[in-house]
């Protein structure tokens, strides 16, 4: 199965886990993302992660599903 990348550019210093996948569209409400995320399927850099609330700067990399979105800066 081939990885989808995507860059997914935000415009404040971080943005949490859980947003980012909303905002993204990988999920269509924060309650689908938070499941997901407790559920084991999202793992950033790499790390399986269940922190919901983990932040997220530019050049982590977030993998769920096939999909890898990596946070850019959007200046």
């Amino acid at each position: 199965m081939k990885t989808e990348k995507h860059d997914i550019a935000i415009h404040t210093g971080y943005i949490k886990l859980e947003a980012l996948l909303k905002y993204a569209g990988v999920t269509d409400t924060g309650g689908d993302a938070k499941q997901l995320i407790l559920d084991g399927e999202a793992s950033v850099n790499g790390q399986v992660c269940l922190q919901r609330g983990k932040k997220l700067y530019p050049g982590d990399r977030v993998g769920l599903r096939g999909l890898e979105l990596t946070v850019t800066s959007e200046e």
